[in-house]
């Protein structure tokens, strides 16, 4: 029975499912002189590289140019892996950063459509040395807040994946690709195919999506319009509550989410504490549907941690605007949770986006896996993204907010909470311990605290109480 199997996608058949009508224009880099079989005179290497170009039509094996996604204008480069298995060698790298330097100079974001084996042996040394100029242009890229995306596509291995792929600022992955930095030939025998495939990097938290090819336009057209580049955002308007009190917003802050409980205000602190702990109150799932019109997630830490309990991304609001978010879901927030929260946020920040947080959890996970996988230095890394970012960051608080774990993802005077919310500096049942009281002494400790919404801001801690 013949392998029904279709072929993989050329380089340019990439480019056109992605910029169908739009068009595309190739660029080529000025043509440079390479020695009879390469560098290292490699016996029949042009032979090799004849063949390819019969082949696939192509004469390397990147092509780069112009397009547009929808209406997103960009530069696009795609491997051919047909020729040479898209591996890179010295004119390789002439390409790839001939067109990390026309999207600086045209000030576009750049698409990679990546399918790769790595470094031409044939090439040797002069090969490798590849990665570090595509590492360089794509530092200046990042300098210059542009963003980078990549499709990685089947397969795509080695010095490729670890530079233009894994790179890149949001990974998408096609189905079923094999991607890893060891290629099939040089893994361990004993390997996990999983583990080298989209969906398994997908679950390390390596890859932000993986993407059937007929959704693959929409997902890209998505994140060039989040992701920019942008004009300097407007300043957005006042909050209602801070309005009616005559306060000031800050500079460019986000609006805030609606209230979406319509509580009113706890009595006492033992009952603000058990409204946010209350299964039924509203959490970051209603906020972020009620608030975005698209949502765009990043996933993962990129150190091979997911926490489901804190979500990421970027977005657009109903007005058309973008948004980077980080929520927590009313979990304890896991270090990989808080990598991928300083993750989006210092993104957000290099790309002029404005961040939005919202704060949910009882506190950080403190549990052995915790500790041995670096709580600590994630919280770390979060109160550092937060101090660092120059965009503005709008924090509202939705139920609990509890201590060092809650306080990492808050923005500094411009941290607001809803009437189901609190903010402690440890929980009152803990404090009651710490305190050698007995537990029906909890309720008056969580007063003593003085946690409830109208105490934070009579406190200073918040800015206002959202309507």
């Amino acid at each position: 029975m013949p392998d029904e199997t279709p072929a993989p996608a050329t380089a340019r058949e990439m480019i056109a499912l992605l910029t169908g009508g739009a068009g595309f224009t190739e660029h080529r880099p000025a043509p440079r002189f390479q020695p009879p079989d390469g560098p290292l005179g490699w016996a029949g290497y042009d032979a090799a590289r004849e063949r390819a170009t019969a082949r696939t039509g192509e004469e390397e094996s990147v092509v780069y140019g112009t397009g547009a996604v929808g209406d997103r204008a960009c530069v696009l480069l795609s491997f051919e892996f047909g020729f040479l298995g898209g591996s890179l060698g010295g004119l390789t790298g002439d390409r790839l950063t001939a067109a990390y330097e026309l999207a600086l100079t045209r000030r576009l974001p750049l698409l990679a459509l990546v399918a790769t084996g790595g470094s031409r042996m044939q090439e040797g040394m002069i090969a490798l040395t590849q990665l570090q100029r595509v590492a360089a242009a794509s530092v200046r890229l990042r300098a210059a807040g542009l963003p980078q995306i990549a499709v990685v596509r089947d397969p795509t291995t080695g010095g490729g994946w670890a530079t233009v792929g894994a790179g890149a600022d949001v990974v998408l992955a096609l189905p079923g690709a094999q991607i890893g930095f060891a290629g099939s030939r040089v893994r361990p025998p004993d390997a996990d195919p999983y583990a080298y495939g989209a969906e398994g990097q997908f679950a390390a938290g390596q890859v932000d999506a993986v993407v059937p090819a007929d959704e693959l336009a929409t997902a890209v057209e998505h994140w060039l319009r989040v992701l920019g580049p942008h004009e300097a955002l407007p300043a957005a308007p006042v909050p209602r509550a801070l309005a009616a009190s005559g306060a000031e917003a800050a500079t460019g802050a986000e609006p805030l989410p609606h209230e979406r409980s319509a509580a009113r205000l706890p009595r006492t602190g033992r009952e603000a504490v058990a409204r946010a702990r209350d299964a039924r109150r509203p959490r970051a799932e209603a906020y972020l549907a009620d608030y975005l019109t698209v949502r765009l997630p990043l996933h993962g830490d990129r150190c091979g941690g997911t926490d489901p309990g804190l979500l990421s991304g970027f977005g657009l609001r109903a007005d058309g605007l973008p948004v980077a978010y980080v929520a927590q879901c009313g979990t304890p927030t896991r270090p990989a949770g808080y990598r991928a929260a300083a993750r989006t946020i210092r993104l957000a920040d290099r790309l002029g986006v404005p961040v939005l947080t919202l704060v949910d959890t009882p506190g950080a996970a403190n549990d052995a896996e915790a500790e041995q996988t670096g709580a600590g230095a994630a919280i770390a890394d979060a109160f550092a993204a937060v101090a660092a970012a120059r965009v503005p960051v709008t924090t509202l608080v939705i139920g609990e907010g509890g201590s060092g774990g809650a306080l990492a993802l808050a923005a500094p005077g411009n941290t607001h909470v809803t009437a189901d919310g609190y903010f402690s500096v440890i929980a009152p049942e803990l404090a009651a311990a710490i305190l050698k009281r007995p537990s029906s002494e909890t309720g008056a400790t969580a007063d003593q605290l003085r946690l409830r919404p109208q105490d934070l801001l009579e406190l200073g801690v918040v800015r206002s109480i959202v309507e």
